[in-house]
């Protein structure tokens, strides 16, 4: 069998593999770890896709393969291996800079220390060599034949000492928030930012972006809250929060307003099947990534908590899977743990809407009743939804909002959190 490049989010189309854990000859199981990929977006392992005994591996540790190109080939287990991949699928595993090619089974990696290390530098190392102003002469590289790997050149920074402070430093996802940015000091993007500040104006430019947003009385969530939350709080770990009440609401109302689940194709619209939640997670100010809650409509509230909490977690700390940034097809942002009130957010391409959630706050509300009006002091936050005009009119996604609402405001939240 194959083993391919896979696809580490939508507008992904190319990775580098940093390491193998395993070599031409050993045994692999299905669902162990075989290779670490690195893009722009994301650093993770990869699980074998079967059992069996590793026959070939195409693409060394370093080069860079297109999404969908063969990588290794792994043979039946104590049978006859798998044929070699094609020559053809070859050059699709571009090696950065003059990497060197894939060895034959048993043959010995050549030495290249004589070799410039710039000549073997993967686009994410020569990205943070570039940032930081270095020579990549003076960085010993501890990777396959020399190479110089990404945990090389962290390490020569922080080895560096404060008298060479560096222009930027890009933070590891699972680092504290960074340091303030100093007056006239100039900060390169990470790769990170670079890919949201790319997506972000092409979706800007592309898109006739309107916002429209509503208040939602979470007096009914906030009930639930109190009657689990510590008990929740005790048994999950984490804290319960607004977002997965919002997230069921969303899937609720998706399901009613099938033109915002949607994607544009061409002059019309892809209606999806399934309501794939994309959680936007802030990687400690230096950048976000979009990992995706599938079948929404299919889990449990307390399902949803959990799989966030585990999704955000994994995220910030570098260890999301290939699958779990694909297939979205609608998006919410966060933001109320900020206390922000209002925020206009940018679509995530190709979907036609975005939700942020904005900080909730207790309001005077008039309460209206057989008896009169009355003025109580509730907890209200603010849902506002980007759409894609192309897409829909006002009344649709205004529609669709007030479905938002009347779900957080009007269902059972409390027996909810018992399923």
């Amino acid at each position: 069998m194959n083993v391919i490049m896979p696809q580490l989010g939508e507008t992904v189309a190319e990775g580098t593999v940093t390491k193998w854990y395993k070599k031409v000859g050993d045994s692999v199981k299905a669902d162990e770890t075989l290779f670490d990929v690195e893009t722009d977006k994301v650093s993770t392992e990869i699980p074998s896709p079967v059992a069996g005994v590793i026959a070939e591996i195409v693409v060394a540790e370093g080069a860079v393969a297109k999404v969908g190109a063969t990588l290794a080939v792994i043979g039946e287990a104590g049978g006859a291996q798998a044929a070699p991949a094609a020559k053809a699928a070859a050059p699709a595993a571009t090696p950065a800079a003059a990497a060197p090619a894939a060895v034959a089974p048993g043959a010995a990696l050549p030495r290249r220390s004589r070799i410039d290390p710039a000549q073997r530098l993967s686009p994410v190392v020569r990205r943070l060599v570039a940032e930081h102003s270095l020579n990549p002469a003076d960085i010993t590289g501890t990777g396959r034949d020399g190479r110089i790997t990404r945990e090389d050149v962290t390490a020569f920074i922080a080895g560096r000492g404060a008298g060479a402070a560096p222009a930027a430093r890009p933070m590891p996802a699972s680092a504290p928030a960074p340091a303030p940015a100093q007056a006239g000091q100039s900060v390169a993007f990470n790769p990170v930012r670079r890919r949201v500040a790319e997506n972000t104006a092409k979706s800007w430019q592309a898109a006739p972006h309107v916002l429209q947003l509503v208040e939602a009385d979470f007096l009914k969530v906030d009930e639930a809250r109190a009657a689990h939350g510590k008990a929740w709080k005790a048994r999950e770990g984490f804290s319960l929060t607004y977002l997965p009440f919002i997230v069921r609401a969303v899937s609720i109302a998706l399901g009613k307003f099938p033109k915002l689940n949607a994607s544009l194709a061409g002059d019309g619209l892809t209606l999806h099947r399934r309501i794939n939640i994309g959680i936007a997670v802030d990687l400690n100010f230096d950048g976000l990534v979009v990992p995706v809650l599938k079948d929404v409509p299919a889990k449990s509230l307390p399902q949803i908590a959990r799989e966030i909490n585990d999704l955000a977690t994994r995220a910030r700390a570098g260890k999301l899977r290939p699958d779990e940034m694909t297939e979205g097809t609608y998006t919410i942002t966060n933001n109320g743990a900020f206390g922000t009130v209002i925020t206009a957010p940018i679509i995530n391409q190709p979907q036609v809407a975005i939700l942020s959630a904005d900080g909730i706050r207790k309001k005077p509300v008039v309460i209206e009743s057989a008896g009169g009006d009355a003025i109580a002091i509730r907890p209200v936050g603010v849902l506002a939804q980007s759409f894609d005009h192309r897409a829909v009119d006002g009344s649709y996604s205004a529609s669709f909002l007030a479905e938002v609402k009347n779900a957080i405001e009007s269902r059972n939240w409390v027996q909810a959190l018992e399923a």
